[in-house]
């Protein structure tokens, strides 16, 4: 037994999580709806990366604002809120393209007994103004991410006044070699959970492809494969711009692959950020950028429920008999590029979104009820390229800003 448990921890995390992900299909398969009895399991993964997920943004969020600058962090801020917008309203445009190409829906009719209730859209001013949380306390207790990366920005840039100063110094400084003490516990019960993950992979996967069956896949086929080629291309595009940055993609794949795998079986980016920062440390990313970075676009950046907008879009105007025009198309992209920053951190923020276009451009409400039957499929793809696209966004930014660093220092 001791030396199966020693093989297990010796073992590539990526080999047991493929294994567990295959041996989670057969098994949802296998037990249908029965699989459910596993989904405990499930929990107890999605319990443990949340358990983790304040420690580490707070704590790598103060160490990454004082290794840097406020300037620097400023600019780099910057930089990051125009990727993530303009990334958003390319992919809705790569999921119109696609959709208009294949036709989803054409050909299909609602029944007229889909209804479905929709939380409000809380919209872009309400987002900006929860970035400032009403205490400390509610910003952790409601995970409220915009909230927590306030809190670390306030803690750390106070912290780096305090070790610049002459008053303050050494508390200032004893203050900083603590957080660093508690980061590092942090990464350390991270190193211990990791261990589990391929465990909770394999139940989530069994209990999801249980619950959904053939029946749904057949039923709604269209969008789902419309949904995923889409998807795809936008992954060609993002190859096309690690190449043009000048960052290898193969080294990117390597160790962005277990967060983007993890949050594809878990549908959850802010449940996968304890794994997606791990990536990006070990990619080798700026730690002033990349704590930052990545727990904000966990909250605003979501190219994969962009695409989801837009495919959706194009799949209810078909089944509506009247597609799209050009000017419908804008509108989407416009109304969707600013519900996906709208709807950030709203429980089913992918219905929201959708709802959201739907409303703005008259099409049938009973579609999105039809929608949610394939939720879970279409949700899986949509993380996984929301943290896809969060760790690119990182990784052409730190490029951008080490040959920019690279030219001051031969200027001088």
């Amino acid at each position: 037994m001791k030396k199966i448990w020693s093989s297990y921890l010796h073992t590539s995390l990526i080999v047991k999580i493929t294994i567990a992900l295959i041996l989670g299909v057969l098994a949802g398969f296998a037990l249908g709806e029965q699989a459910a009895v596993l989904a405990p399991f499930g929990d107890l993964l999605i319990r443990l990366l949340t358990f983790l997920i304040i420690p580490l943004i707070l704590f790598t969020l103060i160490v990454g604002v004082n290794q840097t600058n406020i300037g620097n962090l400023g600019r780099m801020g910057g930089k990051v809120f125009i990727y993530y917008t303009l990334s958003s309203a390319l992919a809705i445009v790569v999921g119109l393209l696609i959709a208009s190409l294949f036709h989803p829906g054409t050909g299909m009719q609602l029944e007229g007994n889909e209804t479905m209730n929709v939380p409000d859209n809380p919209g872009v001013v309400s987002v900006l103004l929860n970035i400032v949380p009403p205490n400390i306390v509610t910003a952790f207790t409601e995970l409220n991410l915009l909230g927590i990366i306030f809190t670390a920005l306030a803690f750390g840039i106070a912290i780096s006044a305090m070790r610049s100063s002459t008053q303050y110094g050494e508390l200032g400084e004893s203050l900083f070699q603590t957080v660093t003490a508690l980061n590092e516990a942090s990464l350390l019960i991270l190193r211990a959970a990791l261990q589990y993950v391929p465990i909770g992979i394999f139940a989530i996967m069994a209990k999801t492809v249980g619950s959904q069956g053939l029946d749904t896949l057949a039923s709604l086929g269209s969008m789902i494969g419309v949904f995923y080629l889409a998807l795809l291309a936008h992954i060609m595009l993002y190859l096309l711009l690690l190449l043009l940055f000048g960052v290898k993609p193969g080294r990117f794949i390597k160790h962005a692959r277990t967060p983007i795998i993890t949050a594809f079986v878990t549908q959850s980016s802010a449940g996968t950020l304890p794994l997606t920062l791990t990536a990006a440390k070990n990619m080798g990313l700026s730690r002033s950028l990349y704590s930052f970075s990545i727990p904000l676009g966990a909250t605003v950046n979501m190219d994969g429920a962009a695409i989801r907008i837009a495919v959706s879009a194009v799949f209810a105007a078909n089944i509506a008999g009247n597609p799209l025009s050009l000017t419908d198309m804008i509108m989407v992209v416009l109304v969707g590029t600013l519900a996906s920053i709208g709807t950030a951190g709203v429980p089913g923020a992918g219905i929201v979104m959708i709802a959201t276009v739907f409303a703005q451009l008259g099409l049938p409400m009973e579609a999105v009820a039809l929608l949610t039957a394939i939720d879970a499929l279409i949700g899986m793809g949509a993380t996984a390229l929301n943290v896809t696209g969060d760790l690119v966004g990182t990784s052409l930014i730190d490029q951008q800003e080490k040959r920019r660093n690279l030219k001051n220092a031969s200027t001088l």
